[in-house]
């Protein structure tokens, strides 16, 4: 049974978030989500309504006396990455999120939770309730689409938001102040792969890499996790190397943005070297054990025996080609800012492998707050992949939002923090795609400024939100607002 959190403070946010995790809204299915917070919207008094894309507008009047005070955009995004363990029995197009409280902190079960950013969401919703803040007049913006490549930002058109001073509540880290983003960038890769029989005498074995933490593959991607899907290729190119393996199939991972927890793949070997493949296995898993020792310590690798031989596999060859393209993909950290210390500046994430008939297809996530450097990635897995004779389509990807120190509204934030908590916030960037490039690209002159509660290891199970750190986000962004309408 889910815990409630309606109880925990500050209630009115805690109400909206529960409000939320009853409906589902998985990127692309944000509809039924987005027509609640436009009747909450009315419920609550104010005018609110979608645009062409999905995207939701709600109009809060400003505070008596504050009428004449610059407009604010606060800003979330509706979806959220639907990803579950492999054993939990969950649809994520009609369950509600069931919710667990560990101390201070709330996670779903088995699930990802939607905190990203659903939590975000519920302090702006709010605001259409709290007749005690004082505050000009807000534009809450709810965007759709968000995580599977900021495509509800994209769809914005001029005059949907009037605010020059923006509130983007989309960031994870209590006491930091978020001031710009990495831009990024997906590719298509296609590698052709000739199948044929199983020779005579081969024996088959589905092999699984599971246990990983995954994670987000821009904020986590400094962890050095392990990928499921890398670690797979590495087995199977062991084996390669001392018998002869053939893969029937492979899959591993999901979505663009999230480290792969697990992978399997259907192999043949033969008969009499069976023995050998279960020992190259139990090698390879005490290396990774090793390897991974504090990094992924549920780490599991198993090679069973399956009672059916497929009717074909790929070739020896095939089988090598499609092991090594995985491996020679750029993954991981690949460059750290030169200006920010500690920030990721470019990464790549070997997010997706699906076999076909006639194709092994892979989906790489890169990322960089450096432009030129993004390219560089994109050409590194171009060569790459000509080198193994694969195709790459890289998309248009997103752009990233560059810091400006000198922003009004951070000295603003900054004083307000001051006030608020005695002390001074981390002011850095992130190495993930923020709506606030594209918002800023769209809105020349917008101010802009990202911040919110500490959220630990989004678009995984194992997802979780500070509750203690909730209420001071509420806390701080009614305190900013009042300021910024010079109360």
């Amino acid at each position: 049974m889910s815990h409630s959190v309606e109880e925990l403070e500050p209630k009115v946010v805690w109400k909206y978030f529960e409000r939320i995790r009853r409906i589902p809204h998985g990127s692309r299915n944000e509809a039924a989500l987005a027509e609640a917070v436009v009747k909450w919207a009315k419920e609550a008094g104010c005018a609110a309504k979608r645009d062409a894309t999905g995207n939701v507008i709600v109009h809060v009047v400003a505070s008596r006396g504050r009428e004449s005070a610059p407009v604010v955009v606060l800003q979330g995004h509706l979806d959220m990455v639907c990803e579950k363990n492999s054993d939990k029995a969950f649809d994520f197009e009609k369950d509600a999120i069931s919710l667990v409280r560990d101390g201070d902190w709330i996670r779903a079960d088995g699930t990802t939770l939607g905190a990203d950013n659903g939590i975000g969401v519920a302090i702006a919703l709010a605001l259409m309730e709290d007749k005690a803040a004082q505050h000009g007049p807000l534009e809450l913006l709810f965007t759709v689409d968000e995580e599977t490549g900021l495509n509800g930002a994209s769809g914005l058109v001029p005059g949907f938001i009037t605010g020059k001073t923006f509130l983007n509540l989309d960031t994870e880290e209590d006491g930091a102040f978020y001031v710009g983003c990495s831009g990024g960038r997906d590719t298509q890769i296609r590698l052709p792969i000739c199948r044929g029989p199983i020779p005579a005498g081969h024996a088959a074995y589905r092999v699984d890499v599971k246990g990983l933490r995954g994670g987000h593959s821009g904020l986590d991607i400094v962890l050095n996790r392990g990928n499921a899907i890398r670690l797979l290729a590495r087995v199977v190119l062991a084996a390669a190397e001392k018998i002869d393996i053939r893969l029937a199939a492979v899959e591993g991972g999901d979505k663009h943005n999230a480290i792969p927890r697990e992978a399997w793949a259907i192999a043949t070997v033969p008969a009499d070297g069976a023995a050998a493949f279960e020992r190259i296995c139990a090698e390879q898993l005490a290396g990774f054990r090793t390897e991974f020792a504090s990094a992924e310590p549920e780490l599991a690798l198993t090679a069973a025996r399956a009672a059916a031989v497929p009717a074909d596999a790929l070739t020896d060859a095939s089988t090598r080609a499609a092991a090594r393209l995985l491996l020679a993909m750029p993954h991981g950290v690949l460059a750290m800012s030169r200006d920010l210390q500690g920030l990721v500046e470019t990464s790549s994430n070997v997010a997706r492998v699906r076999t076909e008939a006639d194709a092994l297809t892979i989906l790489a996530s890169s990322r960089s707050s450096n432009a030129s450097a993004l390219d560089g990635v994109i050409a590194q897995i171009r060569s790459v992949c000509a080198l193994a004779n694969a195709s790459a389509e890289p998309n248009k990807g997103y752009p990233g939002w560059q810091p400006n120190m000198a922003s009004p509204l951070l000295a603003a934030a900054l004083e307000v923090w001051a006030k608020e908590f005695g002390d001074k916030p981390k002011i850095t960037a992130i190495h993930a795609g923020l709506e606030c490039g594209i918002i800023g690209e769209k809105f020349p002159g917008t101010d802009m400024l990202s911040f919110g509660p500490t959220i630990r290891w989004p678009h995984s199970p194992t997802e979780c939100v500070s509750i203690s750190t909730v209420g001071r986000m509420a806390q701080f962004t009614r305190a900013l607002l009042a300021a910024l309408a010079g109360a």
